[in-house]
C-alpha cells in the first residue's frame, strides 16, 4: 500500500507521521511546492523509523512522479487561515491549488482515493471531485472526524471522563455550520444530556464550532495535530478496510434531504472508499440544521462556481 501527503507543512508532516507511526502502508511520497521541505521532512521522519520501530518508507519532493500508483492520497495544500479569515475567505486561491494538485495526482494515480483537509473543506472536496473525475466513492473530506474529536475532548475536559468511553458524532458543513447530535453522543452508557445541564452542553457545543478559529486566535495559525490524526484515522480505515463508520464530507444524493454537495455525514469507510453513507433518524431541529449547513455549503460552491474563470 502506498500514501501520498500533497502538502509538507504542518498538517502534512503530521499526516505522514501518523501513517508511519501505524506501519500500515509501505510507502509514503511527501509532496511540496518547496521540493527542499518535503525532502528534509521525510528525512527527519526516515530517521525516526528506528525509534518508533515502523518500516514504512518516506520520500519527499516537489515531483508528482514519486507519487505514482499511489492507494490513497491526502490533500492538505493551500494556504493556512489566519486570525481575521474564515474559512470561505480561503475559497479563491485554495480552489487554485488544490484543482492543480488534483490534476497531477489523478494523472499518475488514477485509481487512488482522495481525502481533502484543504479549507473550505467542503468546497475543495467539491473541487477535487470535479478536477478529478473519479467516482464520488472515492472523493471525500476529513472534517467530521476532527470536529468530532473536539467536541468529544471537550466533554473530557469538562466531566473527566475517559476518552475512550465518549462516544459522539456530528454532521453538517466543517466550522460554524456543523449540525451537533447530542441525543447521540454518550458517555459509557450514559446520554450525555443525563450527566451536563443543557445551557453547559449549549456552550460546549458552541466551542467546538469555533474550535479551529479559538486555535488560531492562540497561535496565529491553523491547528495540525488533531487535523493530521483525523486523516489518518480515515487512512487507517481505507487501507484496513476495517468499514468503521466515521464521519465525513461526502456527495450525498438524497441523504437527509440534501443533493450535490460534499457534506459532513457518517460513512462506512473501508477499501475503495466511501461504501456507505449512514443515515440516522434525525428529530425535526436536527434535520433543520442539517437543512441550514447544506445551504451554506450550496452558497460557497455557487461562490466557487461565479469565480472568474481565469481565477477558478
Amino acid at each position: 500500500m502506498k500514501l501520498t501527503v500533497v502538502g509538507a507543512g504542518n498538517v502534512g508532516a503530521t499526516v505522514a507521521e501518523c501513517v508511519a507511526r501505524m506501519d500500515i502502508v509501505q510507502n509514503i511520497a511527501l509532496i511540496d511546492i518547496n521540493a527542499g521541505v518535503a525532502k528534509g521532512k521525510a528525512l527527519d521522519l526516515m530517521e525516526s523509523a528506528p525509534i518508533h520501530g515502523f518500516d514504512t518508507v518516506i520520500e519527499g519532493g516537489d515531483d508528482y512522479a514519486i507519487t505514482k500508483d499511489s492507494d490513497v492520497t491526502v490533500i492538505t495544500a493551500g494556504l493556512p487561515r489566519k486570525d481575521g479569515m474564515t474559512r470561505d475567505d480561503l475559497l479563491k486561491v485554495n480552489s487554485q491549488i488544490v484543482a492543480s494538485v488534483t490534476n497531477k495526482v489523478a494523472e499518475h494515480s488514477p485509481n487512488t482515493i482522495i481525502i481533502v483537509v484543504s479549507n473550505p473543506l467542503d468546497v475543495m472536496t467539491y473541487v477535487a471531485y470535479m478536477e478529478s473525475g473519479f467516482p464520488s466513492q472515492r472523493v471525500m473530506g476529513m472534517a467530521g472526524v476532527l470536529d468530532t474529536a473536539r467536541y468529544r475532548a471537550f466533554l473530557k475536559m469538562e466531566t473527566g471522563a475517559s476518552i475512550r468511553d465518549i462516544n459522539a458524532m456530528l454532521l453538517g458543513g466543517h466550522g460554524d455550520s456543523m449540525t451537533p447530535l447530542p441525543r447521540f453522543t454518550t458517555i459509557g452508557s450514559q446520554p450525555v444530556t443525563d450527566l451536563i445541564e443543557a445551557s453547559r452542553l449549549d456552550e460546549i457545543i458552541e466551542r467546538t464550532k469555533k474550535g479551529g478559529g479559538e486555535i488560531v486566535k492562540l497561535m496565529g495559525t491553523s491547528a495540525w495535530y488533531a487535523p493530521g490524526a483525523g486523516a489518518a484515522e480515515m487512512v487507517e480505515a481505507i487501507v484496513k478496510d476495517s468499514n468503521r463508520v466515521l464521519p465525513a464530507a461526502a456527495w450525498v444524493t438524497g441523504q437527509y434531504g440534501l443533493e450535490d454537495m460534499f457534506i459532513g455525514v457518517p460513512v462506512r469507510l473501508g477499501k475503495g472508499g466511501v461504501k456507505e453513507i449512514v443515515e440516522l433518524d434525525l428529530n425535526d431541529k436536527e434535520q433543520s440544521d442539517m437543512k441550514a449547513s447544506g445551504d451554506h455549503v450550496l452558497d460557497v460552491i455557487g461562490a466557487y462556481k461565479n469565480l472568474p474563470k481565469d481565477d477558478a
